[in-house]
């Protein structure tokens, strides 16, 4: 099994006595702390690639749990990338066309890093995530392409077809693509959230891509066990989640029918109230799926982390309030993939009270120091400084 390392208090990785989806929240807190005290002999078996990171995630005060820390990644500001980039299309095989947004920093040349971004569900090039951590790829010299999945963003009009959580044949095309543009200089894969499944499924259904192909990726809280991740939406607050996401992928639908008359589609008995229906009637049948648990099921990457062959970090909250922890802690992982769970964070969040980062959004320099550590073909690599004063508090 692949490196473990945990930020906060040591959780488990093996999980021995397993988890039951029925089980109370008390349970399953007494089995996050049983395995938070039972971690370290494991820890310490491998140095690995996550000696590169800076893990110790300490929450800001005002921002303790995970809904908060959820809720603030979108809020909290942060620059994004200007909308300066380059418009690079992907000709699927069904003729379908996605969109990669090419940014090249000035004296950027072949051999130099490459870093390909995967948004989320109902996400694309510029959500907040994806273009913050572009953006600071790209002041590290960092040559960075950001998708736009199948009808999202700058692909809207471009694709008949919808994407989903599996559709890694897609981002294979993408990659490819990116390998292309930069003459087969060194690529960094990083998705997030629903992105980060997509990774790690085509990551795992290739086990033979390595270098040159793609030399590393980072999987931010992604759904590998999307049926646990369906559970965790139906109950408590996660209905909220489930009605905001719902609500977007039927907009977007709508949205996407106004642009293209002979976009494939179904015919809904009613508006969808959930995320499950919307599949159940929309994205299971489009995809090839009989039902939206065949769906979850063949998609999950939890299936497949043990074949994969690329240097890989999996990067997820304990309190992800959209996708619970026990997953991460079963799967069987190859020894190439490191997993770290903090303890908090939430999802996509990391609001941090202050380190050595020139700002709180822990997350993204994680990212930046992981991709940025790489060696480089023209055999140089720099360190990740801050540029401005660590906030404190």
């Amino acid at each position: 099994m692949g490196e473990i390392s945990y930020s906060g208090t040591e959780l488990n990785a093996s999980a021995s006595q397993g988890f039951e989806p029925g089980a109370t929240s008390s349970g399953r807190a007494r089995l996050k702390d049983h395995a938070y005290r039972a971690a370290q002999s494991e820890n310490h078996e491998r140095s690995g690639e996550m000696a590169l990171l800076d893990l110790d995630f300490r929450p800001t005060r005002m921002l303790f749990g995970g809904n908060l820390q959820t809720f603030a990644a979108f809020y909290f500001y942060a620059r994004k990338l200007p909308e300066q980039a380059v418009h690079q299309h992907v000709t699927l095989p069904d003729g379908d066309i996605i969109v990669l947004h090419d940014d090249c920093p000035a004296g950027w040349q072949r051999g130099d890093r490459t870093a390909l971004l995967v948004h989320g569900v109902c996400g694309y090039h510029g959500s907040s995530y994806v273009s913050r951590t572009a953006r600071r790829l790209y002041e590290h010299g960092v040559r960075t392409f950001r998708i736009d999945l199948r009808g999202q963003g700058a692909g809207e009009a471009l694709a008949r077809h919808p994407y989903h959580g599996g559709s890694s044949p897609d981002l294979a095309a993408a990659v490819q693509a990116a390998r292309e543009l930069t003459d087969g200089s060194p690529l960094s894969v990083i998705g997030f959230s629903l992105g980060g499944n997509i990774l790690l499924k085509m990551l795992g259904e290739a086990p033979e891509w390595g270098s040159p192909v793609v030399e590393q990726a980072i999987a931010v809280n992604p759904p590998i066990d999307i049926t646990q991740t369906s559970r965790a939406l139906s109950r408590g607050f996660g209905r909220l989640y489930d009605k905001y996401f719902c609500d977007i992928l039927w907009n977007q639908l709508q949205a996407r029918l106004k642009l293209r008359p002979d976009l494939v589609t179904v015919t809904f008995p009613r508006r969808p109230r959930t995320v499950r229906e919307f599949d159940e009637v929309f994205t299971a049948p489009l995809g090839g799926f009989a039902s939206a648990k065949d769906y979850y099921e063949k998609v999950s990457s939890a299936q497949l982390l043990h074949k994969i062959q690329v240097p890989t970090i999996i990067l997820t909250a304990a309190d992800d309030p959209l996708i619970p922890v026990e997953p991460f802690l079963n799967a069987e992982r190859s020894p190439h993939v490191a997993l770290h769970v903090s303890q908090k964070g939430g999802h996509l969040g990391y609001i941090s009270r202050g380190s050595k980062d020139p700002d709180r959004h822990w997350m993204d320099w994680r990212v930046v120091e992981w991709v940025t550590s790489m060696p480089t073909h023209n055999g140089t690599s720099f360190s990740v400084t801050p540029r401005t004063r660590p906030i404190k508090g």
